[in-house]
Parts: C-alpha cells; sequence; structure tokens
C-alpha cells in the first residue's frame, strides 16, 4: 500500500513501469503476470474508488501495456471475486454489510483457532521467532506511534498474519489472508484517527506478550476481545466500516 489509495475517476495516472529485476535474482513474471499482479494489487489497496470503471484503455495506459493483458488480468480478477461486472464494465468488487458480517465472522473464527489448536494440544508451539519478530515491530510503533490513515490496514493485517503464521498451520494462514484481502478496502477505513491507531497497538502488544508467554487461555480471550467477542460485536464492526467507507469513498 506504498501507492496512492485514491485515485479520482476523471484523471489519468502516469503510465507505471513495470520494474525490471536484477539479473541474479529469480526470473521476472511474464508481462500477463505482472500487469494481473500490479492490477490485484491496486484493487487490493483501494487505488480504485467504488463507482469508477476499470476500463482497459485507461488500465493499459496506467501500466505502458497493449490492452490484450489487462483484459486478461480482468478476466481473472473477475474469477478471484475481487472485480465485478457492472453497468457498463468492470469496477472493484464492495461487500455489501451481511456479505461483510460473514467474511469478518469467518476471520475471527480463523484467528481464534490459531490458538486454540496450541491450546488443544500442548505439542503445538508458536514460534518464538516470528512472534519476536513481530513484537519489534509493534514496541517501535508504540515508541513511536504511525501516523492515521488508510494505510494503517496493512500493519494490522500483518499483526494477525503473523500472528496465525507462528502457530504453524500454513493452510489456516492461507485462509486468513484470503479473507483479509477480501475486506481490506472497507477495513482501511478503520484507522483515520489517532486513538483507533493506538488501541490497535497497544491491543496487538498485549495479545502477543500473552501468547510469547505462554498464557494461551487469555491471549485467546484477548484476541476474541478485540476482533469482536460476540455476533452484535462483529456486526457493529461490520458496520461501521461499511460506515466509514461510504463517507470516504469520494475523497481524492
Amino acid at each position: 500500500m506504498d501507492s496512492k489509495l485514491y485515485t479520482r475517476p476523471d484523471t489519468v495516472p502516469n503510465p507505471v513501469s513495470i520494474p525490471v529485476p536484477d539479473p541474479a535474482a529469480p526470473p521476472p513474471l511474464s508481462l500477463r503476470e505482472s500487469v494481473y499482479a500490479h492490477l490485484r494489487a491496486a484493487v487490493l489497496d483501494g487505488d480504485f474508488g467504488p463507482r469508477e470503471r476499470l476500463a482497459e484503455m485507461r488500465l493499459a495506459a496506467r501500466f505502458g501495456v497493449s490492452r490484450t493483458p489487462v483484459r486478461e488480468a480482468l478476466a481473472r480478477l473477475l474469477a478471484d471475486g475481487l472485480i465485478e461486472r457492472g453497468d457498463g464494465g468492470f469496477f472493484a468488487t464492495i461487500p455489501n454489510l451481511t456479505q461483510l458480517k460473514d467474511l469478518y465472522e469467518l476471520r475471527v473464527a480463523l484467528e481464534l483457532r490459531g490458538i486454540a489448536r496450541a491450546v488443544e494440544n500442548p505439542a503445538v508451539r508458536h514460534d518464538p521467532a516470528v512472534l519476536t519478530a513481530e513484537l519489534g515491530r509493534w514496541y517501535a510503533m508504540r515508541a513511536q506511534p504511525p501516523v492515521p490513515g488508510p494505510r494503517f490496514v496493512v500493519q494490522d493485517e500483518r499483526f494477525h498474519v503473523e500472528l496465525c503464521r507462528a502457530s504453524g498451520n500454513p493452510a489456516l494462514t492461507d485462509a486468513l489472508v484470503a479473507v483479509c484481502e477480501r475486506v481490506r478496502r472497507v477495513r482501511m477505513y478503520d484507522f483515520l484517527t489517532q486513538d483507533r491507531v493506538d488501541t490497535a497497538v497497544g491491543e496487538h502488544i498485549e495479545i502477543m506478550e500473552l501468547v510469547r508467554d505462554g498464557r494461551l487461555d487469555e491471549g485467546h480471550r484477548a484476541l476474541h476481545a478485540h476482533l469482536g467477542d460476540s455476533t452484535a460485536a462483529v456486526t457493529e464492526h461490520a458496520r461501521r466500516a461499511m460506515t466509514q467507507m461510504a463517507l470516504h469513498a469520494d475523497h481524492p
């Protein structure tokens, strides 16, 4: 999410060249894969407004390519469920409140399972190296709080994914990553005030310290409270996120 998060629908950005990797690096992606990867990242990062049409010609100019790889990328993103076909073209998919609530509930279930599996099986231990590295990042953020804004959602996602990854189930982590991507366009509006960011930083540190110290039952409860410890709380989180997105969707 280093790219600009908001793009006015009536403007055409400067062309974005596909970076050329170092000769010693692994083989580069094909042109079609590169265009798909860049367009996918732009959709996930909120580069396109909710009502902004993803026009082939405009995207081809953005990436400095012909329309063919753009057309293929759009077809793949449609299959991924990240864009949808609307009146006059393709648009970034925005879940409705019911869909968002369902995705939030799935996210809660996946995250809690990462700790629960260690509670149930003493042989399952969270990777201390992963916990230590991620805690170090959040200690630094507590010492120097990040600026509020939509980009903070990526830091938030990383915490939750790394906590899950430390539990040692890659399939669980992959599923969580997929859910986080589906809700990112809405959740990025969760972190627009300093108190919201500061609260997230403090709660993340508390949760991860409890898990690091083997206080798994407490860590599980703290994570549950952080995510929403009831259906009503999860629904309220989803509703608040949708409201914030609606308020800020047209901002440049």
